[in-house]
């Protein structure tokens, strides 16, 4: 209550309703140690209902973490105290994962909860045994992506998964009268959960649903029936409690009804020692697990595991196979050739798809299915719930110890898009293959076929996107991928390319986010700039301009991102700045023109599609849109007259 009116923002009646549960939780059962936040086989708590972080901020302090202090808690929501309006995994140790955009901490906990079975699944109980609790509103409930989840938790019958609900009958609108009248406790038992009622005042009766729900093999839902705003009298049990400060007076009145004679921000000594009591109860657990490690033998691996990293001695042999053969392969292929060689490598990737394995080539032919009988395997068939399965990626990644990669088509990135951004504000580490990528997958025409995709990803703060232009680039992209601390996107083809780059080389080009990769014959007036598929594009037309005596560089761009990131003298050198009447730049890219002038210029040349695609084979496509090298070089030609570049 304090906290939210000091700072006139925040939602107080969440963390008021789920205190007596949320002590239950912390005091008996979660297996924690404020002295080492990241010991790996902590259980993880997952405050889904993000809103309510003074609920978590509340917790981590009484329990004795290192933060927040208590001046951080009276700054709540204010400019430089990690206590932000909803948590934040990069601000708080103890805080697992970024929550608030409802439903995805509910999905992310499904991830951790897979990533755990997975890793017991090779180390056994000795080195990881723990559990994966979760707090969740009625929003969380609502929102199309716990459907995801919940099936996807149920059939791979994670009964390490508890969820406590947050039943209080209360959105910002008022009653959930208002917007649902479904039988939630029977969605989540026909999905193949164990469910648990009890009053969530009274933290014996929830002690007695967590024991019934770990006692089951099925993931759980505690149905914890709660008063919003619990302990203030006139305003409990009311949508005014939700998102707003009470107030001076109500918080007066509360501090009566509930017996708290303290100031703001005062914390009794007896409470706090208590509190503090129990935050140690993790520690004779955390020195014991410390002991079975060292004696495992597995130390380093597993917390190599942990910290992501991924082995990078697969490439160079896997280039070295794919230039003395160079093959002509769809990207997507040529992807499902560098997981051929990285995953007996890199152990700890798990790769799946939404239902379009044979599409997106994501299986590779030593990967067994992750399922229910098999948490061993490092495959997930996730079904036809694209945000649900970036949304778990987040979860196995946040998690630590697993790589997790997984693929559907780019368009459908849409469907995905929430759990990609909060992929780059979390710093999860998650590879999507996203296969399909253009007109180029032809006959599904325009519903199938991105457009404004790739510069829609590439808007997205913290996101690598890379389109690679054959095998050998592909190669070079997963690296990046597996090598980066942030999660990545690989754009792929449908279609098969030819080999462009057909040299060894001793620096993996596609770091440097874009390249020379054909120089001017004659002098030097163009510089074609393409990405994937149309690099093969480009390198025709600039054929045909060296014919007419106009010298032509083929910039292949992989990663915008990447090449934003090089020093000057760089991107001086691949992108001389100099007069638009003495160079022209072009790009050339099968999807929306739009920023592609920051690279190019005002006055450069933009090639691409700015409008929504076409139902038909993809040559065909190809050439309705002018993206063919006679065409693309003969718009080149006319520019350059116009812009009398001579």
């Amino acid at each position: 209550m304090d906290a939210v009116e000091a700072a006139n923002s925040g939602h107080p009646g969440m963390p008021m309703g789920m205190a007596d549960a949320a002590t239950a939780l912390f005091t008996r059962y979660l297996k924690f140690d404020p002295k080492d936040p990241h010991w790996p086989d902590r259980d993880r708590f997952v405050l889904s209902a993000g809103h309510g972080s003074m609920l978590i901020y509340s917790l981590l302090y009484l329990t004795g973490y290192a933060r927040p202090t208590i001046d951080d808690i009276r700054n709540f929501r204010q400019l430089g105290s990690p206590c932000a309006g909803h948590p934040e995994n990069f601000e708080l140790p103890g805080v697992e994962v970024t929550t608030g955009p409802l439903g995805q901490g509910l999905a992310m906990s499904v991830g951790m909860a897979i990533a755990e079975r997975h890793l017991n699944a090779i180390y056994g109980d000795e080195l990881v045994d723990h559990r994966t609790y979760v707090i969740a509103g009625d929003g969380d409930l609502m929102e199309g992506v716990n459907h995801e989840a919940v099936g996807l938790a149920g059939n791979l019958k994670l009964g390490r998964l508890v969820v406590l609900w947050d039943d209080n009958r209360i959105t910002i609108d008022g009653s959930t009268d208002l917007s649902r009248n479904e039988d939630v406790i029977a969605r989540f038992a026909a999905s193949a959960w164990h469910t648990v009622e009890c009053d969530g005042l009274d933290s014996g009766k929830v002690s007695k649903a967590i024991d019934e729900a770990i006692a089951d093999e099925r993931p759980s839902l505690i149905r914890c029936k709660t008063i919003i705003g619990y302990g203030a009298p006139n305003k409990q049990g009311t949508e005014a409690t939700h998102g707003a400060a009470l107030g001076a007076d109500e918080i007066a009145a509360a501090r009566k009804e509930l017996g708290w004679d303290s100031p703001p921000f005062e914390i009794p000594d007896d409470v706090l020692s208590a509190w503090r009591e129990f935050g140690k109860r993790g520690e004779a657990e955390h020195r014991e697990w410390n002991r079975r490690l060292s004696a495992s033998g597995k130390n380093d691996e597993l917390m190599a595991r942990m910290s992501g990293y991924a082995s990078d001695s697969w490439l160079k042999p896997h280039l070295d196979s794919l230039l003395a053969n160079p093959p002509k392969v769809a990207t997507r292929k040529a992807s499902e050739m560098a997981l051929e060689a990285i995953n007996p490598v890199v152990t700890s990737t798990i790769g799946g798809s939404a239902d379009l394995t044979g599409s997106n080539n994501t299986k590779t032919k030593a990967l067994q299915p992750l399922t229910a009988d098999n948490y061993a395997g490092r495959y997930v068939y996730y079904g036809i719930r694209e945000f649900g399965m970036a949304a778990a990626m987040n979860g196995m990644a946040l998690h630590g110890g697993v790589i997790p990669y997984g693929g559907t088509f780019l368009v459908f990135t849409d469907y995905a898009r929430p759990a990609i951004r909060l992929s780059a504000l979390q710093r999860a580490k998650v590879i999507y293959v996203m296969t399909h990528d253009s007109i180029g997958l032809g006959e599904d025409g325009p519903t199938h076929q991105p457009i404004e995709h790739l510069q829609s990803l590439r808007a997205i703060p913290g996101l690598e996107v890379y389109r690679p232009a054959d095998a050998v680039e592909t190669a070079e992209c997963w690296a990046l991928a597996l090598a980066s601390d942030g999660p990545s996107v690989l754009a792929l083809t449908r279609q098969n390319l030819p080999p462009v780059r057909t040299e060894a080389m001793t620096e993996n080009l596609c770091s440097r986010g874009a390249y020379r990769l054909k120089s001017a014959k004659n002098a030097r007036k163009v510089i074609f700039l393409a990405t994937g598929s149309e690099v093969e594009i480009a390198l025709g037309a600039a054929e045909r301009l060296e014919a007419q005596g106009v010298g032509a560089d083929v910039v292949s761009m992989p990663c915008t991102e990447k090449f934003d990131a090089q020093d000057d003298a760089y991107r001086e050198d691949i992108l001389p700045d100099v007069s638009n009447r003495e160079i022209l730049r072009v790009s050339v890219e099968a999807g929306s023109t739009f920023g592609w002038e920051r690279y190019t210029g005002l006055h450069g040349l933009r090639l691409g599609i700015d409008r929504y695609g076409v139902s038909a084979p993809a040559p065909d496509a190809y050439k309705f849109f002018g993206l063919t090298p006679d065409a693309v070089a003969a718009r080149v030609a006319d520019h350059m007259k116009q812009r009398e570049i001579r």
